[in-house]
């Protein structure tokens, strides 16, 4: 593990976010990464709630760091403690050996050693979160990983999300041409009928697509499909970057690209993405999206924060709710 000083050399601020991570330093057994949690956003979550960072890779292994600002529910907890674990994404069925550490910034930017911790239940209280490191409304944690590979054979890096999406970009041995408000995106039939049972059976079936030299969308904007395009080869999240000035309404629109397209994956990504920037003025739209493009475990939450009675007397208030 680096110490305090490369830290704080490598460390930068993350753009405004409800859960922020960035690497900051990764070889091939370990990375650091600054974490940053909207804290007012976060607050009130129920115990056993969390925040999750960005996959990141660490030892050949795919990871995500995952936040419960008010305790998890296994270790009865009062809320009183915020907890932070790390989390295996990818070959969960192997046994992987690593070292996890986590210390906050406080108020003046300094990393907080003294409350440094491996992977534990209670990480630190909710009253000296709010007095020594809550700043501009946000908590900031960075946090190390170090995979420890013992006598085993390194892992490979999984990289075949960037191999396909250098195959998107080079177009090489692209197939599948599409339209779409005069603009042309080119693809590869294999491709987005693995991805998709719906590409399936339009590219590879008896379906008129299937023998036509271009296929011309009439359904789906062209950033939304580039959007989708991008994911059906990397299996990458678009970054809030490429989510442009309204990224709850370009999510929205991704949210039913996936559904039209039978992209489980990407549509559970679109739900959490819009349940993370859920509030009072914005659950009701949240809700109707849900609503519309069958995605029962957004509804199911929105729902629940409609309900809730502290919540319920604002909602209906708002033009969104007026509108549902």
């Amino acid at each position: 593990m680096p110490d305090t000083d490369t830290i704080k050399r490598q460390r930068t601020p993350g753009p405004e976010a409800h859960a922020h991570a960035q690497t900051t330093m990764m070889d091939s057994a370990s990375a650091v990464l600054e974490f940053k949690v909207n804290y007012e956003q976060t607050k009130n979550l129920a115990a056993g709630e969390a925040v999750h960072s960005d996959a990141f890779h660490a030892g050949g292994h795919t990871w995500r760091i995952n936040c419960y600002p008010r305790g998890i529910e296994e270790a009865n907890d009062d809320g009183s403690h915020l907890s932070i674990f790390v989390e295996l994404l990818m070959n969960k069925s192997r046994s992987v050996y690593a070292i996890f550490e986590a210390f906050l910034m406080d108020k003046g930017g300094e990393p907080s050693l003294g409350i440094a911790r491996r992977i534990g239940v209670h990480f630190v209280r909710q009253t000296d979160l709010v007095k020594i490191y809550l700043k501009e409304g946000h908590i900031t944690f960075v946090c190390a990983i170090m995979v420890l590979h013992g006598n085993s054979i390194p892992t490979p890096r999984y990289d075949i999300g960037k191999h396909l999406g250098n195959l998107l970009d080079s177009t090489d041995g692209s197939d599948v041409p599409f339209v779409i408000d005069g603009e042309t995106f080119h693809a590869h039939r294999a491709v987005l009928a693995a991805r998709s049972p719906v590409f399936n059976v339009e590219l590879l079936g008896s379906m008129a697509e299937a023998t036509m030299s271009s296929i011309t969308l009439h359904d789906i904007a062209p950033a939304t499909f580039r959007l989708m395009l991008r994911f059906m080869y990397t299996d990458v999240f678009p970054g809030d970057d490429e989510l442009g000035d309204s990224p709850s309404e370009i999510v929205q629109h991704l949210l039913a690209a996936a559904d039209l397209y039978a992209l489980d994956g990407l549509k559970l990504m679109c739900a959490q993405k819009l349940w993370d920037n859920v509030s009072v003025d914005t659950v009701a739209d949240a809700l109707a999206c849900a609503d519309m493009y069958n995605c029962q475990e957004l509804k199911n939450r929105c729902l629940g924060f409609v309900v809730d009675e502290k919540n319920f007397k604002k909602v209906v208030l708002t033009e969104g709710f007026k509108n549902l």
